[in-house]
């Protein structure tokens, strides 16, 4: 009789460690990764910036622009996570940029890190006011900026406190300055405690900690003091809860 070369599968107890059973192991594909662009005029700077992102696990450059006007084209046609963006550039400088791309609806997943030698306020506040999700002098490490691109692209803001300080501060120098907000009456006891965190400046990650929630309630939160306060963006919420008694500056008032 013809032996049986037929191959057959292992009886489970013939399986070795080294020889597993093949859908014992559920398979786990790694998230996409961060995808940036670069919109920096000084090519030496945006080669350093590239070969610092495209070694960083989770994160991966998707286009590079040398002046304002290519970072708004580019961003349309490759709707990046992430668009660092330098704000001295030619033809259209980076907060004029930043506005043009924060306000087309189409980019609504797209977040901007302003990156820039310049720390005065007119450019700190103009950034926020366009839109931009942060702002970080090129004086920061590497690790701070590969920190801050994941910060902003989980949609949380780089408002550090000295900034809310002075934001707050620049706002009460305003001659006239219009209120965000009336009252807070509309809000919860638990949307006003998340707002006195935003105030002072804490990341949703912080609020979380602090609240003992998870960061996607803080985002839920935050989403429902936008719409109630009618308020554009995280800037305005910091002097929503200036107006509503909820932080004080350094000078003591409120």
């Amino acid at each position: 009789m013809t032996p049986d070369t037929t191959p057959h599968d292992p009886s489970p107890h013939d399986r070795s460690p080294h020889n597993p059973p093949p859908h014992d192991q559920p398979r786990h594909d790694p998230p996409p990764p961060i995808r940036v662009l670069l919109a920096e005029d000084q090519v030496l700077v945006r080669d350093s910036l590239k070969v610092l992102i495209d070694s960083a696990p989770g994160l991966t450059t998707v286009g590079e622009a040398g002046t304002g006007t290519e970072a708004v084209l580019l961003t349309g046609r490759q709707r990046p996570d992430v668009v660092l963006m330098d704000v001295r550039m030619p033809e259209m400088d980076g907060i004029e940029a930043s506005r043009r791309i924060c306000a087309d609806p189409a980019n609504a997943g797209t977040r901007v890190l302003i990156l820039t030698t310049f720390d005065q306020d007119e450019y700190v506040y103009a950034s926020l006011r366009a839109g931009a999700s942060g702002f970080l002098l090129k004086s920061a490490t590497a690790t701070e900026l590969l920190a801050a691109i994941h910060v902003v692209a989980s949609g949380e803001a780089l408002l550090a406190p000295t900034v809310t300080r002075r934001l707050i501060a620049d706002f009460l120098r305003s001659p006239h300055p219009t209120p965000v907000v009336r009252d807070l009456g509309t809000i919860t006891q638990r949307e006003r405690e998340v707002l006195t965190h935003i105030g002072q400046g804490k990341s949703n990650s912080e609020i979380a900690e602090h609240l003992h929630l998870t960061v996607g309630t803080v985002k839920t939160h935050i989403s429902r003091l936008l719409a109630k306060l009618h308020a554009r963006d995280r800037a305005q919420l910091v002097i929503a809860a200036y107006e509503g008694g909820l932080i004080t500056i350094p000078d003591g008032r409120r």
